[in-house]
């Protein structure tokens, strides 16, 4: 216990009379964690607001002409089993052309000139899927066209594969830019603390003639990236708490049409950015302190 606080001690005091080279590395830790979390809440957002996109995604199967009522309820009970599919919407024919006369507006006259409704009926499909993987709505597509009675089916592949793209994109990058962050904050931490080391070499060789072990010599230091870190963390934090309240705040009174599109962050990121500081300046601090002979 004593060495604990002997170590805490010399840590602060440490820490104090270094400054200004610890503020520049809190600073870049800060920036760092700044940017990876910015970063995940973007794609967070990005990917919320696709799923709600993909909310409205359907499968659309085309019946034959020469259905009856009868083969057409038999083709609802078939689909209605299907596990993956949420809710289905009969429309005719008839509500067919007429969704069609609203789309056009006013140019629906022209559809005046027809002779008959060439419009088919059709079953709109919902799946279960937030975002669909396009191989598995390709699949069921290829599923549902060879029951009896449909003439087609159109899913949207082209849409659907782009929003599939952009998610696991952004995914990619996530994993790729927290991993050069993660090394980035453990070489800036593992250069402080080796500088810091060598300035205080003196000091550790009367340590060492007093017969002082490995462990009392590192632990100041190992405290020290780990306050380091958590400092830098909390900065981060603070930082995008600020920003935070100025999106879903005051910018919203601005342009109310943002709301619900900016996702709140969760209480729980605040806690785990300073964490996520500690643990890699701690890591940092660990292979500073193990690679120095002394």
């Amino acid at each position: 216990m004593r060495t604990f606080i002997y170590s805490l001690q010399t840590a602060f005091k440490n820490l104090w009379q270094e400054k200004w080279i610890n503020l520049l590395t809190l600073l870049s830790i800060s920036v760092s964690l700044l940017l990876l979390s910015a970063y995940l809440i973007v794609t967070l957002n990005i990917d919320s607001i696709l799923k709600k996109w993909s909310r409205g995604f359907g499968i659309v199967v085309y019946l034959n002409e020469d259905l009856s009522d009868a083969e057409i309820e038999t083709l609802r009970g078939i689909l209605q089993d299907d596990p993956d599919i949420l809710k289905i919407r009969y429309v005719s024919k008839e509500e067919a052309l007429k969704e069609l006369e609203e789309t056009l507006g006013q140019d629906a006259p022209i559809l005046a000139q027809l002779n008959e409704n060439p419009l088919p009926a059709s079953f709109e499909l919902r799946l279960k899927e937030d975002i669909p993987d396009p191989s598995f709505v390709e699949k069921k597509a290829s599923e549902i066209r060879q029951i009896p009675g449909v003439e087609d089916v159109e899913y949207g592949e082209k849409w659907l594969s782009s929003l599939n793209t952009i998610s696991q994109g952004m995914k990619v990058i996530a994993i790729f830019l927290g991993s050069a962050i993660f090394v980035a904050i453990i070489f800036i931490t593992y250069s402080t603390i080796k500088i810091l080391f060598y300035r205080r070499i003196d000091e550790v060789e009367t340590l060492k003639l007093l017969g002082a072990t490995r462990t009392f010599i590192r632990l100041p230091y190992l405290i020290e990236g780990l306050f380091i870190g958590l400092s830098g963390g909390i900065v981060s934090s603070l930082i995008l708490f600020g920003i935070e309240y100025f999106f879903t705040v005051k910018l919203i009174e601005f342009i109310p049409s943002i709301r619900g599109i900016i996702m709140d962050i969760p209480l729980r990121a605040y806690t785990l950015i300073p964490a996520t500081g500690a643990v890699m300046s701690f890591i940092g601090s660990i292979f500073a302190t193990g690679r120095i002979r002394y």
